[in-house]
């Protein structure tokens, strides 16, 4: 190695710190009448942020019952975040304009849209009302195409047996749902091909893997980390012999034909065409990567969701697991299976949401990066470039909200349903509210929680119908999840028992 070399090492080397430092110093003059949780010098705060690695939850409940009603700030590796509390302030996030606080903004910088998924995702998210309103308009007429793959997908990858077996949760649950969700997206023989699962699977957990260490580096070098780390060629190189002839074909015919021709598909990448039926984006590699990206964002909160509930549906009683069944044979046999009847299974709603509620998937949502000066109803003054988000976990565990909080209660959102008026929508698992906030908040709520929500009915009705499920070993304490920043996993090494279902 040339001394040249190892004196440019250096000087990066040297630059990086500074800048960290600088820009670290910096944030903290703009947030010091916010109230800290955790070390508010500037040295303790390096200390607090990678604290926060791993112990996110304690430092973020400690703000919470600290500061409730206000707001309080924590850092994390990277940078800081200002948490709001209580209704007032929750509601002013959720009434903000998009140009004074912004969602897109948020994830663009905590995923890092521009490296890992490409610029045009930041100037263009077009995918999103796709998904909104288009995809969600479907459901109904591709629901058999959708529990058909479901049926497929659990033979192939849990075959139906006498005896337990054994098999890795999230693994296995990872494939059915990528089967799953590209029945919807991309048709049959593409959603069976092992490849093309594969690459979206493995696509999902980069982005989300890799995101957080371009995160550690300052602005000026994150162009040259994203282009080390960014997954995004290899993936488009190998979607393009997948898909790349397909949406090619489309486009021409699109261009021939209009919206109109015989034997269109009604698929995802129909979808986007008609969403975006001119302009710069309409090139086989950008149709190409909407759909990875829309698949990124389905195959990772289903599957994680997914895990979750068979995890505590492995441990409940006798009477529950009767009690679901029943529901779903009553409903199924007087509906059939259908979208419509999906709606019908309030106990089965009831039960995932309080998966959601209880385990989540993060310690934090509903983040918006500030885009000008904000004042907050308690007189909180937040600068521009601030990122703000609300403590969801914490929120789901707060008696003010539920009562007896720390229970994990099947049925406590269908016996709310029943018992409470105006209830039947309200405490749905689709509906956000002042309570509940797994799916975000307000207008920029999930616009795929239809979908997801639908789709984890039908998965956990099929299941439920077909086999029995423990956990290895017999454990009855569902199995840690994996804490990591404000991302709450499922456990990654726990094993799912299945067999033919006897009673």
């Amino acid at each position: 190695m040339s001394g040249n070399f190892l004196v440019l090492l250096a000087s990066l080397s040297a630059l990086f710190v500074v800048s960290k430092l600088w820009r670290a110093r910096m944030e903290m003059a703009k947030l010091e009448g916010i109230p800290t949780v955790g070390s508010s010098g500037f040295w303790g705060s390096f200390w607090g942020g990678y604290h926060f690695v791993k112990h996110a939850r304690e430092v973020v409940k400690e703000g919470y019952d600290k500061y409730h009603g206000r707001a309080f700030k924590v850092r994390m590796p990277y940078r800081w975040v200002i948490i709001a509390t209580g209704p007032d302030l929750v509601n002013d996030i959720k009434r903000a304009p998009d140009d004074m606080m912004s969602f897109d903004e948020a994830v663009n910088d905590d995923i890092q849209v521009d490296h890992t998924l490409g610029k045009t995702f930041r100037t263009s998210n077009y995918h999103f009302n796709v998904v909104r309103s288009t995809l969600t308009r479907n459901l109904s007429v591709r629901f058999s195409d959708v529990r058909d793959e479901i049926l497929t997908a659990f033979s192939d990858e849990i075959p139906v047996s006498e005896d337990w077996i054994t098999l890795p949760a999230l693994d296995t649950i990872m494939k059915v749902v990528c089967r799953t969700t590209n029945r919807l997206f991309v048709g049959l023989p593409m959603c069976r091909e092992p490849d093309w699962i594969d690459l979206n699977i493995q696509f999902t957990v980069q982005v989300f893997g890799r995101a957080p260490i371009i995160n550690l580096f300052p602005g000026f070098l994150q162009p040259i980390v994203g282009s080390l780390l960014s997954p995004r060629a290899n993936a488009l190189k190998r979607a393009r012999r997948h898909i790349g002839n397909v949406v090619r074909e489309r486009v021409e015919k699109d261009d021939q034909y209009g919206r109109g021709w015989a034997d269109k598909p009604n698929d995802l990448i129909s979808w986007l065409l008609e969403e975006n039926p001119r302009g710069e984006l309409r090139t086989v590699d950008e149709l190409i990567m909407r759909v990875l990206n829309i698949n990124m964002a389905a195959i990772h909160t289903t599957s994680m969701s997914f895990s979750q509930i068979l995890y505590w549906l492995a441990i409940q009683s006798d009477s529950v697991i009767n009690e679901l069944r029943k529901e779903i044979e009553s409903v199924t046999e007087e509906h059939g299976w259908t979208k419509a009847s999906m709606g019908y299974l309030r106990k089965v709603d009831s039960f995932m949401k309080e998966v959601a509620r209880y385990t989540g998937i993060s310690e934090l949502t509903a983040e918006r990066k500030v885009l000008k000066d904000f004042t907050f109803s308690d007189g909180t003054r937040v600068p521009a470039g601030s990122i703000v988000s609300i403590p969801v976990f914490a929120m789901h565990h707060d008696e003010r909200h539920y009562d007896n909080p720390n229970q994990f209660k099947p049925f406590r959102f269908s016996e709310m349903r029943d018992s409470e008026e105006g209830g039947s929508i309200k405490h749905q698992m689709i509906t956000p509210n002042q309570d509940y906030f797994f799916f975000g908040t307000g207008r920029h709520a999930c616009p795929g929680r239809f979908f997801a929500v639908n789709e984890l009915k039908t998965l956990v009705a099929h299941t439920l119908l077909t086999y029995d499920i423990k956990l290895e070993g017999d454990a009855k304490v569902i199995p840690d999840p994996v804490l990591f920043l404000n991302a709450v996993s499922p456990n990654q090494d726990a094993k799912l028992m299945f067999r033919k279902r006897r009673v």
